[in-house]
């Protein structure tokens, strides 16, 4: 595990980006934390893409300053492998799909379920033109991330909601989005579960999102922060630091748009050319995507553990409620900044 954190590329290359904007907007009276004295923090996320500007705004110094913290993004393939990080003890928390992490508590991992800021599934899985049903990829080959991840638990909840056998389509393991997405333009693979962000260039490779997964599966949580029961007991101050930046971070996302779009070209080293990050930001500010709050909903979480007992990733029942701690998310919430 080490060695696959060591070949991940961290964002701290480019933490100290400075957006002119950015800066403006978070003045603060108060006197900055001196850098010697920012604690650090490790915060596994799947690999970036079109919501990248989203998903590390946290990190921003601005932000992440003022909470006493700097936070280094490991991004990995998937969440699954995010997941193994922080059970490795390699990470400090890790952000991703609830899926893994309940399957992962149901067989004793002590897990924490501290927010979702992102409760929307902007997800879906793209097809080849001709392929006008999900029905019509039983017996075909469906590229996922790895077993355990959100590609993987999205594509057999379809599957449920369409009385398909899991056993009735094949698995092919195939890396992160992009990965997957260039195996389905080459024909590989039937289908591939991708990010949202993917809609305005599929048809240039004769290529379609087949079923909108958030409009499919609408108790489906995409995003949410997990630590283990014994990191926030030995870093309780500073895991309250990180869930307050995380806020602070998606709330300043909702309210700075161009800006948000411009850390996502900066983190992925794009042109102004590419309608990925423009598109992935209009998407998730629509209809509660995204949700700065960081709610804990336990009715979701059930849902989605009753879920994986019928795709039968779950053996026996599990109380998913031992996994929710949310004392965190309200002391977060009196630390927050931007208003």
């Amino acid at each position: 595990m080490r060695n696959v954190l060591n070949r991940s590329r961290s964002a701290g290359a480019w933490l100290g980006l400075t957006v002119a904007v950015f800066a403006a907007a978070l003045q603060s009276s108060q006197r900055p934390v001196r850098a010697a004295t920012l604690e650090p923090w490790r915060h596994a996320v799947v690999e970036e893409k079109g919501d990248a500007g989203i998903v590390l705004m946290a990190g921003q110094p601005n932000i992440a300053d003022k909470h006493g913290l700097k936070i280094d993004y490991v991004q990995l393939k998937g969440d699954a492998l995010a997941l193994k990080a922080l059970l490795a003890g390699e990470v400090d928390s890790f952000e991703g799909s609830p899926g893994g992490a309940i399957i992962a508590a149901s067989r004793g991992a002590d897990l924490k379920v501290l927010g979702c800021y992102w409760p929307g599934l902007s997800y879906g899985v793209f097809a080849p033109q001709a392929i006008t049903s999900i029905e019509q990829l039983q017996g075909k080959v469906v590229a996922i991330s790895s077993p355990g991840s959100l590609p993987d638990l999205v594509v057999k909840a379809l599957l449920d909601e369409h009385g398909i056998p899991v056993g009735g389509v094949h698995f092919a393991a195939m890396g992160g989005d992009a990965d997957r997405f260039r195996s389905l333009s080459a024909g590989v693979v039937a289908a591939a579960a991708l990010s949202m962000e993917f809609v305005p260039t599929a048809a240039q490779h004769g290529l379609k999102l087949l079923v909108d997964a958030h409009t499919e599966l609408p108790k489906y949580l995409r995003v949410c922060t997990f630590v283990t029961g014994d990191g926030l007991r030995r870093r309780r101050n500073a895991t309250v630091g990180f869930i307050a930046a995380q806020m602070d971070g998606v709330h300043f996302a909702q309210l700075h748009r161009l800006e948000t779009i411009d850390l996502t070209r900066s983190a992925l080293k794009i042109g102004p050319d590419d309608p990925r990050p423009a598109y992935v930001y209009d998407d998730a500010m629509r209809d509660g995507m995204v949700d700065s709050t960081m709610p804990l909903p336990l009715d979701r979480l059930k849902w989605m553990e009753e879920l994986l007992q019928r795709t039968g990733n779950i053996g026996t029942p599990f109380d998913v409620g031992t996994m929710v701690d949310p004392t965190v998310r309200v002391q977060a919430a009196a630390q927050t900044i931007v208003k």
